[in-house]
């Protein structure tokens, strides 16, 4: 059995006391709960980051394979207060060594995390995938301004229908062929981070598409409407040290 149904990967209780701004938003994720966030002040692979091009080049010989069955009758989409998801399960992932990881769900950012280069999206949209073994692989994509790739104009059709946290309604129809063969044509950026979210958890297989999708200037202002901000702000270079913790040892040494 993989129905892998962890809200966001969180704990509920963890889900509603996050949040993106003041004393709920990352900055102070760690005091939250430092037990179960320690990571998110203290780890050196966190996500997002900013992808220099120079140095981290578009793998296309190894990109994951994503396969999801279209949904014709559409799939659930819920308003979690910090972000809205597609709450759907049937989808696979397969590395470049043939482990398999199972879709979890998949939800939204507003602006991008990530960076390519220092430059941000209007939106980011991140897969989540849990294999057998309990790791996980997150595939990103960029969104920009656009005509709109079908896919998204039918997911965020409707969602103007959850303003709410804890608002549910349905998508329009999702076919995912055309997002598959631009993942394994355009190639990712991959890399061993985090999670973005409370309790920041390491080893995550990233894959940051390299080809973006798109999404009409409509459709954006209706996400922003209801999403409004819900962007955790850049980590470091992986393996160096964290952005808090050195703030916090600069504090420490100048008090």
């Amino acid at each position: 059995m993989h129905l892998l149904l962890f809200t966001t990967i969180l704990p509920l209780s963890l889900a509603q006391s996050f949040g993106y701004h003041g004393l709920t938003g990352p900055t102070n994720w760690y005091a939250l709960d430092p037990a179960a966030n320690a990571l998110c002040a203290t780890g050196r692979n966190q996500s997002p980051i900013n992808i220099p091009t120079a140095s981290m080049s578009c793998d296309t010989a190894n990109a994951p394979v994503l396969s999801i069955p279209a949904q014709p009758q559409g799939a659930d989409f819920v308003n979690l207060g910090t972000t809205v998801e597609v709450e759907l399960h049937n989808g696979t992932l397969t590395d470049a060594t043939g482990k398999v990881y199972h879709l979890a769900q998949f939800h939204f950012h507003t602006p991008s995390e990530h960076a390519i280069d220092d430059e941000y999206s209007v939106l980011e949209v991140h897969f989540v995938f849990q294999a057998e073994d309990g790791t996980r692989s997150v595939v990103g994509f960029m969104i920009e301004l656009g005509e709109g790739d079908a896919l998204l104009e039918s997911v965020l059709g409707t969602v103007s229908d959850i303003p709410n946290n804890g608002d549910r309604t349905v998508t329009g129809p999702l076919d995912f062929s055309a997002l598959a063969t631009q993942l394994s044509e355009g190639g990712a950026y991959r890399y061993s981070g985090s999670l973005t979210t409370p309790p920041c958890h390491e080893g995550i297989a990233w894959n940051v598409a390299c080809r973006p999708l798109t999404v009409s200037v409509e459709t954006f202002q209706r996400v922003k409407d209801v999403v409004k901000f819900n962007a955790r702000f850049t980590q470091g270079t992986p393996g160096e040290i964290n952005v808090l913790e050195n703030v916090a040892n600069a504090l420490c040494g100048s008090a």
